[in-house]
């Protein structure tokens, strides 16, 4: 039986917490007593997994021209009862990476198959010693929060991930020290992801209203196109401290999963600007089930969009592009943090 997350998990996450989702176990289980526990069986179990459930095949087929069919035939040949299992999972991996999906892994005992181009094949703007700059010895910790007032008056707030629960007293604690601020930066670069709650939890300090922040669909069939109507997805006010004045979020290739969701929502309210670089993306709701040789397959099942019914599986780019250079570097100087401090004082 499939399992689908409570979260968007972080790509590089190993560990999975899941629960049971009645509507979707309807119509995606996969009877791994069709296939043997050979190469071959592992195989065919693996592509018919990932045709009958995986969600953005035809959004895929229409940004690069994926073609799950072709994908098929091209790995087959690959496959022999002969092979050693170090073999089998390195095709298997192979065949996988033609989704480009952060959230596609395959995990045995000896490795953890995984995408990660989204955020190895560009410059990674972000610098823990010119984090440490900012921070210097004397920030506060809430959580997996890390925050101060920098030196020109602006909130600063570091969020690494969104893997532990961020509690309302911490963000009450978080947002009243920096409340005499004249802006705030929430910076979430190389967040990889964790918990959508948490990261809506957040969100939900700088809305004013009952907001429109995207839509998700649910696989209703074993088609590529089977999916119900799309469902909105509401952000309500915190009734605890929230946050009403400009806001900036730096973001950078490796914002991916529930990271990037809330870049997302962000992204949507008012006075909030995006800063830095293009998100890594990462919107599918993931799920697991199992191959008949026990491997643990782990894949998008559920496209989530943002407020105008587009996709972000790819990401997002900012509203203010901005890297980091090596002049400023040599003056420890964050290049982001720089522009968005400028974006706040103005």
């Amino acid at each position: 039986m499939k399992k689908i997350l409570r979260r968007i998990a972080s790509p590089i996450a190993t560990t999975i917490v899941s629960i049971v989702s009645v509507t979707l176990l309807a119509t995606s289980c996969v009877n791994n007593e069709e296939h043997s526990d050979t190469p071959t069986g592992n195989f065919e179990a693996l592509w018919q997994m990932m045709d009958e459930h995986y969600c953005f095949f035809d959004y895929k087929k229409e940004q690069y021209g994926l073609d799950w069919n072709a994908v098929y035939q091209k790995y087959r040949v690959r496959i022999d009862n002969n092979m050693n299992e170090l073999q089998l999972f390195e095709v298997l991996c192979d065949m996988l990476q033609e989704l480009r999906d952060g959230h596609v892994n395959l995990s045995s005992s000896m490795d953890f198959g995984r995408y990660w181009t989204f955020q190895e094949a560009y410059p990674k703007n972000f610098s823990d010693t010119l984090l440490r700059s900012y921070l210097g010895t004397d920030y506060r910790i809430a959580s997996s929060l890390r925050y101060k007032v920098l030196d020109d008056g602006i909130g600063y707030i570091y969020c690494a991930s969104f893997e532990n629960p961020i509690g309302e007293g911490n963000l009450d604690d978080v947002l009243s020290h920096l409340i005499l601020c004249r802006g705030l930066i929430i910076d979430i670069r190389n967040n990889g992801g964790g918990e959508l709650t948490t990261a809506e939890k957040l969100a939900g300090r700088f809305v004013r209203e009952k907001t429109l922040v995207g839509y998700m669909q649910h696989k209703t069939g074993t088609g590529h196109s089977d999916f119900s109507d799309l469902q909105e997805r509401w952000l309500e006010p915190s009734s605890n401290v929230r946050w009403h004045k400009p806001v900036c979020v730096l973001t950078n290739r490796s914002v991916y999963s529930a990271a990037n969701q809330f870049a997302v929502i962000m992204r949507a309210l008012p006075d909030v600007t995006i800063v830095g670089d293009h998100t890594g993306g990462g919107s599918g709701m993931p799920m697991t089930n199992v191959l008949p040789n026990g491997w643990s397959v782990r894949y998008s099942a559920c496209p989530i969009y943002d407020c105008h019914k587009q996709h972000t599986e790819f990401g997002i780019a900012p509203d203010v592009s901005v890297s980091l250079t090596e002049a400023m570097r040599q003056k420890d100087k964050d290049d982001i943090i720089e522009a968005a401090c400028k974006l706040l004082t103005k």
